[in-house]
């Protein structure tokens, strides 16, 4: 009984590998992949624009990594990774709905589960990519002056970490959000740029409702005197029960994503 548990469990994991290996690679070459790394790059151009004016201006008063930490990180935070997560994220199940090929990939010898494990698993390793590119560039133009100053990079892998993390969480959410509804982006839009974005500046514990609470609180804190935006109003949970959460509200989602996929019939609309 235990070998045949086992060899089940193999044969999950080999096909949740199955779909991210055929996945990763159809969405790499994606036009909407295309589009979004474009976007995602956004802030690379804020930041080049930002040091060519202090480069010509001759104007230091702000250092790279403040600039770095209020701007660029502030449009990751609140803009970039949320955008990412829900377009990646709602389409893992709706794009095969408005395709029209969900049928094929459900006749396929794999369970359903694996179908939405494997799918998410390489959209968010798709998103994950995009940001990790466009942020160390980011950093590395706002830092020209000061590369050699390794206790910034520290600081970079603290970013880092907190916006894979919000990827992995946020994606999460919109995959379940994408198996639930048919208005899913419009529904992910209210969510992310009406609750997440007003809920997490409310005093005391109504902030922790919010995905972004846990991401900020996780946040490198500033030793100078200087103020980080991303910390307006925030009173952080620690940094455990911060991760505990987020991992908690990825497995949560991902579980009722593959519950709904496996027992919802998705019917197909005459376009």
């Amino acid at each position: 009984m235990a070998e045949k548990k086992a060899r089940t469990f193999r044969y999950f994991l080999s096909s949740i590998g199955e779909v991210f290996s055929v996945f990763f690679s159809l969405g790499k070459a994606a036009r909407k992949t295309k589009f979004f790394f474009f976007v995602s790059f956004l802030p690379v151009i804020i930041a080049l624009v930002i040091k060519l004016i202090q480069v010509f201006s001759e104007q230091t008063t702000l250092s790279g990594i403040f600039i770095f930490s209020n701007i660029v990180m502030v449009l990751y935070l609140q803009f970039l990774i949320l955008v990412l997560a829900l377009f990646f994220g709602t389409s893992v199940c709706s794009e095969e709905v408005e395709g029209k090929t969900l049928t094929y990939l459900t006749t396929r010898p794999i369970s359903k589960s694996s179908i939405i494990l494997g799918k998410y698993a390489a959209y968010t390793v798709l998103i994950i990519l995009m940001v990790a590119i466009g942020l160390v560039f980011s950093f590395l133009i706002l830092n020209l002056n000061n590369l050699l100053n390794f206790r910034l990079y520290k600081i970079l892998l603290r970013y880092m970490f907190v916006l894979v993390l919000g990827l992995i969480c946020y994606t999460s959410f919109f995959t379940f959000l994408g198996t639930f509804l048919k208005k899913s982006v419009l529904f992910g839009l209210v969510f992310g740029f009406g609750w997440e974005s007003v809920i997490q500046y409310f005093p005391g514990s109504t902030q922790k409702f919010a995905i972004v609470h846990y991401l900020k609180s996780l946040l490198p804190v500033s030793s100078g005197r200087r103020f980080s935006f991303l910390l307006f109003q925030l009173e952080p949970s620690s940094v455990g029960t911060s991760i505990f959460m987020l991992f908690l509200i990825t497995a949560v989602f991902l579980g009722l994503a593959c519950l709904l996929f496996f027992l919802k019939e998705y019917i197909f609309e005459d376009q």
